[in-house]
């Protein structure tokens, strides 16, 4: 081509000077398409390496998540329910139905929600619709036959963000006895004219807007009291109204901004996450953890469709110091979208389970399974550490287990570790440095070794056929062996759930709601060397020994058992009446006394038992059952509890 801007080209004769111009426009040309070829193949091949790189990129991600149900590409997920929303409907006719056995909420005839399980969904249903399309939007059962339940249901109704939202309420069976005045007056706020005369068994559904305007109410009565006021089909017509606009909230540009979106989108009931001016936080700063030995432990959670005590576990788990978000895993028993929801707001991966068995051995099918698929998933875990969805974890969660750990992986005695004190109340539990042994498993939030559960536990799990719960055939001492856990004297995990198959708000409120949880960060446990299982027999020897005698005259009953004048700083000894280690009734009379778990034994090591009264901390003998009853002085009378004094 350089020939044609060379000398030579232009010492051509006029005689072929015409030829020459038009060959060498030829040449142009040909030059000029060469060029664009040379830069089409240049376009293509860079097209081909963003490709290739999406498609690698696309790999990876599967790679990291091929274990979860649901796609997790955040921002492609959100932009394609963005093209996804479903069309405006003219108007949206309901049905709500309020009667003994079932409670029902139909939207254009299509059923969204219904509860007609026998011996269960007690009291008043709440419903969340959206006012554009009439679809849930959330949906909770509070039993307010029981204390305490419509003050959760005044906390849940507050929590629902969009002023405009459809509100439906339902009785099932009985709503009335422990519906109180203050609940009622809220209620009237949300535009009911009649839930002030709710009676005992009374039928009752109201439709109405979060902003207080009424759309519909019926309420039935009985005058016997034992029947049951007569069913309720309420039909209400309504024009849909125009829902909150989550895109104008000016969030950061981030995925967690995205996912909080689409979230808010389609869900209710989580308070300030949807807040357009002060939103919740969904994203943690990362706090490490010096000498993390457990960052490569997996965590399972426990779930099924309680969808706002996951949301609250795991804003709590992931603000742990030491935490590995990447090593969480939400196995939910049942397809409970929202719970899923709730795990990919977080960037929590989640599997669904498919249930077996009903009730406890549901529950316990639940654990087998995720127990199982933990292991499988991570090949290399030796440990796992599982907790439950309706518990709030201590600050210095990961670094308990963290400091605990080498303990455990060197001494086989150890049956499990555990982040709660079953007698770990506001009075009775003092030092969050402080651990015991004891002969049970605490569970609600626990490490587990991997060996332990494949050799012996899974091959013996309890069938579906079997109504056990999982942490009693734990606890039996067939399985347990003799060997023991490790124990807080201050729990690390506090259970708020008040709603389950085993809980429920009177339940709580008895044995749970006192519980004490450390609030701490970098706590340092003491001695966690001397909780081998030789050495903590050398420990226990040795504060019996050095341990002042309590009173013996007193009861642990009376308010004077232990007075706040003792001196503080040292231990105390008293020795009950147990004739050997199966005989538990002074042993549960004294806890019922010092107001601590007293369903069933546990927290006892060799027939002995220690907490904290008045700040004091005590050591509580079985005599002459245990081997520390040595140390009883010849003639001393045994505690005597007076078992008529009781809650």
């Amino acid at each position: 081509i350089d020939i044609f801007y060379s000398d030579g080209f232009l010492k051509l004769g006029s005689m072929h000077w015409l030829a020459s111009w038009r060959q060498a426009a030829v040449y142009k040309r040909r030059r000029y398409t060469r060029m664009l070829k040379v830069f089409i193949a240049i376009a293509l091949l860079l097209t081909c390496m963003f490709n290739l790189k999406l498609l690698i990129d696309a790999k990876l991600k599967y790679e990291q998540h091929k274990d979860i149900d649901v796609d997790i590409d955040d921002v492609a997920y959100f932009h394609r329910s963005m093209l996804e929303q479903k069309p405006t409907v003219d108007s949206i006719n309901l049905e709500l139905v309020s009667s003994k056995n079932l409670v029902s909420v139909k939207v254009n005839n299509k059923l969204v929600y219904e509860d007609q399980q026998a011996e269960a969904g007690r009291g008043i249903h709440v419903v969340v619709l959206n006012q554009a399309n009439g679809e849930m939007m959330g949906s909770q059962v509070f039993d307010t036959f029981i204390e305490g339940q419509d003050e959760l249901m005044i906390q849940y109704l507050k929590a629902i963000n969009d002023e405009n939202r459809m509100i439906a309420f339902a009785v099932k069976d009985e709503a009335s006895m422990n519906l109180g005045r203050k609940t009622k007056i809220y209620l009237e706020t949300l535009g009911s004219k009649m839930v002030g005369r709710l009676g005992w068994r009374s039928t009752w559904v109201m439709l109405c807007y979060n902003n207080g305007q009424l759309i519909n109410e019926e309420m039935k009565s009985t005058e016997v009291n034992n029947e049951w006021a007569q069913p309720i089909h309420m039909h209400a017509h309504v024009k849909p109204l125009t829902v909150k606009d989550y895109s104008s909230c000016k969030w950061l540009d981030s995925i967690e901004s995205d996912r909080r979106r689409e979230f808010c989108s389609r869900y209710e009931g989580y308070g300030s996450l949807c807040d357009c001016q002060h939103p919740q936080e969904i994203s943690f700063p990362t706090r490490k953890l010096e000498n993390n030995r457990i960052y490569d432990v997996p965590v399972a959670v426990i779930a099924s469709n309680r969808p706002q005590y996951l949301y609250r576990m795991l804003r709590s788990l992931l603000q742990a110091d030491g935490v590995n978000k990447n090593n969480i895993i939400v196995f939910i028993d049942g397809h409970f979208e929202e719970t899923m929801e709730v795990s990919r707001l977080f960037g929590v991966k989640g599997i669904y389970h498919t249930p077996s068995g009903v009730k406890s051995s549901r529950i316990s099918q639940h654990y087998r399974s995720s127990l199982s698929a933990t292991f499988d998933l991570n090949p290399d875990a030796e440990f796992m550490i599982i907790i439950e969805e309706d518990l709030d974890v201590a600050p210095d969660f990961f670094s308990y287990f963290n400091q605990v750990f080498p303990l455990f992986q060197s001494d086989d005695s150890i049956y499990c570790v555990s982040a709660w004190n079953d007698h770990g109340y506001h009075h009775s539990s003092d030092d969050n440095s402080l651990l015991y042994r004891v002969e049970s498993m605490p569970g609600l939030g626990w490490m587990l070794r991997r060996s332990l559960f494949v050799e012996e536990l899974e091959p013996n799990w309890p069938g579906p056929e079997k109504p056990w719960d999982w942490d009693m055939w734990m606890r039996h001492p067939e399985i347990r062996r003799g060997r023991e856990c490790i124990i807080p004297d201050v729990s690390r995990t506090f259970h708020f759930g008040t709603s389950g198959v085993n809980m429920n708000n009177y339940f709580h409120r008895l044995y749970f709601q006192n519980h004490r949880i450390n609030e701490e960060r970098n706590v340092k446990l003491k001695n966690v060397s001397l909780l081998s299982k030789d050495k903590y027999e050398v420990l226990m020897h040795k504060l019996i020994m050095r341990s002042s005698l309590l009173d013996h005259t007193r009861s642990p009953c009376d308010d004077d058992f232990v007075s706040p004048a003792s001196p503080s700083g040292q231990s105390y000894v008293g020795f009950f009446k147990m004739d050997d280690a199966n005989h538990m009734t002074d042993f549960l009379a004294i806890l019922k006394c010092l107001k601590l778990w007293d369903l069933d034994a546990r927290g006892l090591h060799k027939s002995s038992f220690r907490t904290f009264v008045n700040h004091r901390h005590l050591i509580f003998v079985g005599y002459p059952a245990s081997p520390y009853s040595l140390y009883k002085p010849v003639g001393l009378e045994l505690l005597k509890v007076a078992t008529d004094k009781n809650r």
